[in-house]
């Protein structure tokens, strides 16, 4: 676990901190404006990434478990299906509301 958190903070200074050390070399003269742009950027790629991270997750383990149901009980297979069409797309409104949540900050850009 110790791995996989170092791993995670040094993605996050890589990703996060240079910009804003790159924006302070510049000088100071262009304002606070370019450093809130670049926040609202980093902010709508990482909400549509997270979203489609999850929602893989879970549409993949959805899938998964109802194949599953379905081969121990195949002729549960038109009972389990119905089912598994309505989380998979409870699962995608999530992602095309974050989705949504992205071009929302995008065009404030």
């Amino acid at each position: 676990m110790s791995k996989l958190k170092n791993l995670f903070v040094n993605l996050s200074l890589m990703l996060l901190a240079s910009p804003v050390f790159a924006q302070a070399a510049e000088g100071a003269a262009s304002g606070n404006g370019e450093l809130t742009k670049m926040g609202l950027a980093i902010g709508a790629g990482v909400a549509i990434g997270f979203a489609a991270l999850g929602g893989g997750i879970g549409i993949g383990l959805t899938a998964g478990n109802a194949v599953s149901g379905i081969a121990r009980n195949p002729n549960a297979s038109g009972k389990v299906f119905t089912p598994m069409i309505l989380g998979i797309a409870f699962v995608e409104s999530a992602v095309i509301y974050a989705l949504v949540i992205a071009f929302m900050l995008y065009t404030k850009l």
